[in-house]
């Protein structure tokens, strides 16, 4: 069987999942909070017919030899957790990370998972929740007589209460920071949950211990980048269209060996 087949089909394979990917960022490019997925390579294992640096003589040797690649795979994908845009809203409970970290929210299991999304939302009982109904932790809640609500840089959030002119505080937004955040699982719902890779979390108030500042009446844009993701969209697909065309190039060559034998 000519190995060019096979190696062939190794390419059509991998550019499928990049064109996979490269379709998840698109759809995503108004998703807030949202991080751009890449798709990382690596070429298979080598046939090796002849050793570089064999002995060929007494005193002589092989300056290179004959290594034989059977193709390229997906070894994995990451999260590129580079900044997004911000975008400036009129909603005093959306806020936005400028810097790294994460919000954390509490889910239905009792375990904690981690957000750049900071579209908040308030509850029945008036806590601050996610557009899932999972609460933020530590846990905020806002009276039902707050006026206005004022978060600060360093998360410390307070409201003006009906008949009190002075503001009074309401509870500390604290946030989460991991050593290798690309290494998070990714949940969906805008939400990411801590693994080995990733590295145990380490909460901070903001603006402290290397996480960013918390900014009201911002939201966090999704950091895809369309021309790139549109460059890179008909790269795969040349790529695509170029391996189709190693594999009908192979099958000719075995058509052709057929008929003259």
């Amino acid at each position: 069987m000519n190995p060019a087949l096979w190696t062939g089909q190794t390419g059509l394979t991998a550019q499928d999942k990049q064109l996979s990917v490269i379709s998840n960022n698109l759809a995503n490019v108004n998703t807030i909070g949202f991080k751009r997925d890449r798709v990382v390579f690596e070429d298979l294992f080598y046939q090796v017919q002849r050793q570089p640096g064999a002995d060929n003589t007494e005193g002589n040797q092989i300056p290179n030899g004959i290594q034989m690649g059977t193709g390229v795979r997906v070894s994995g994908t990451q999260k590129v957790f580079t900044t997004g845009s911000y975008v400036t809203t009129s909603d005093q409970l959306d806020m936005a990370i400028e810097g790294q970290g994460f919000f954390q929210v509490l889910q239905p299991d009792g375990t904690m998972a981690y957000t750049r999304n900071g579209q908040f939302h308030l509850n029945s009982d008036g806590q601050m929740v996610t557009a899932n109904g999972y609460p933020l932790e530590p846990a905020i809640e806002i009276p039902e007589d707050a006026l206005s609500l004022t978060v600060g840089a360093d998360g410390l959030v307070s409201a003006t209460l009906a008949g009190d002119p002075n503001p009074q505080e309401l509870g500390q937004i604290t946030l989460a920071n991991f050593v290798n955040p690309a290494g998070l699982s990714a949940l969906g719902g805008n939400l990411f949950a801590e693994t080995a890779s990733s590295g145990m979390p380490f909460e901070a108030i903001p603006g402290e211990d290397g996480v960013g500042a918390v900014k009201q009446y911002t939201l966090e844009s999704s950091n895809v980048n369309m021309v790139e993701e549109m460059v890179n969209m008909i790269t795969a697909q040349r790529g695509y269209e170029m391996n189709a065309k190693v594999i009908s190039a192979a099958d000719d060559m075995l058509r052709f060996a057929n008929q003259t034998l």
